[in-house]
């Protein structure tokens, strides 16, 4: 035999039920991808370029003792990829610019500097070497490159 009264109620409760469920769904779900994009933000976030001048532009003598003076202007940025380096950077900007006059004095070769691999080399060497003085004073930064936005040589 058929309960009808049976047949009556159970749609009605399944009818709550579902809709209960399809409300619960959509918000579990929610959930879900919002702990997920949390967990995931810290390594998707974008990263942050800063440019930091050393201004003003340095002017030295380069090439060997006792040949004709000649004379190299620079001017430098960094490119540094967090916020904590520029404070870093600008409490130690003595200690780094004249790192980098010494870098350019030592320069004995002047044609070298004026090729596109000697001012690569010489780069590489100041990013060094300011990384070497942020280590050595522990910042906790590096700089990611040198920039010469400005390079003349004057024979």
């Amino acid at each position: 035999m058929v309960n009808f009264k049976l047949m009556i109620r159970l749609p009605k409760h399944f009818l709550i039920l579902a809709t209960l469920l399809s409300m619960l769904i959509p918000a579990m779900a929610t959930a879900e991808e919002k702990a997920a994009s949390t967990e995931e933000a810290p390594a998707e976030a974008p990263g942050v370029t800063d440019y930091i001048s050393m201004d003003p532009a340095f002017v030295t003598n380069v090439g060997k003792p006792g040949n004709k003076v000649t004379y190299l202007k620079a001017a430098v940025t960094l490119r540094a990829s967090s916020e904590q380096t520029r404070p870093a950077v600008e409490a130690h900007m003595p200690s780094l610019r004249n790192a980098l006059v010494m870098l350019f004095g030592e320069q004995t070769d002047a044609d070298a500097i004026t090729t596109m691999d000697g001012q690569k080399a010489l780069r590489e060497e100041a990013k060094a070497r300011i990384n070497k003085i942020l280590e050595e004073q522990h910042t906790g930064v590096s700089i990611d490159g040198v920039l010469f936005t400005e390079f003349v040589v004057q024979k």
